[in-house]
């Protein structure tokens, strides 16, 4: 059966495919209300939270945004970059219009003003960057760098890179570098 109007049937079942369809749902749904899943399930419709493998909400955790940055912090892992389009024009978690060529990065925790030291292991280059966004909120990445950043640190074809981040102290002033 084709479900087409002109098909001699037209469109209509002979009664058993619909019960084929009907009866995994009906299970599924008496599941759910039996093992208290329906609650989480209405939840996470009313609320919008993803509902991970075993009931739990909110996929990934979001950590509270920091006050100030110790000085001893640092963290090492994956960074990407954006800015190639759906970005410009639109301001960025701080309020300020993103800005492609500006030395600026998106951070989960580091508070907004707060500039970091970003050293790619792959190239050996570093640069400074100010945070003035918030994210990536996407796989196990650290930061997103704005456009030119991730120019200078010479990732652009790479699309992301394994990148140390320290803090940088009002005192220092650094830019990008050449490999240490």
């Amino acid at each position: 059966m084709t479900g087409y109007p002109d098909h001699p049937r037209g469109g209509r079942g002979t009664g058993h495919d619909g019960a084929r369809f009907t009866l995994p749902v009906i299970v599924a749904c008496l599941m759910l209300a039996a093992s208290g899943g329906m609650q989480v399930a209405c939840a996470t419709a009313r609320h919008g939270a993803p509902v991970g493998r075993h009931g739990a909400r909110g996929g990934a955790r979001r950590l509270p945004v920091m006050t100030h940055v110790p000085a001893h912090w640092r963290q090492h892992g994956l960074a990407s970059w954006y800015g190639s389009g759906r970005q410009l024009g639109h301001a960025t978690a701080s309020g300020e219009m993103f800005d492609p060529g500006a030395l600026t990065a998106a951070h989960r925790q580091l508070p907004f003003g707060t500039r970091i030291l970003v050293h790619s292991r792959r190239t050996g280059r570093s640069v400074v960057v100010r945070v003035n966004d918030r994210g990536p909120y996407h796989g196990a990445r650290i930061i997103d760098l704005s456009l030119e950043a991730a120019r200078q640190l010479g990732m652009l074809g790479m699309g992301m890179t394994q990148v140390d981040l320290l803090p940088m102290l009002d005192d220092e002033e650094e830019v990008a570098g050449a490999p240490r």
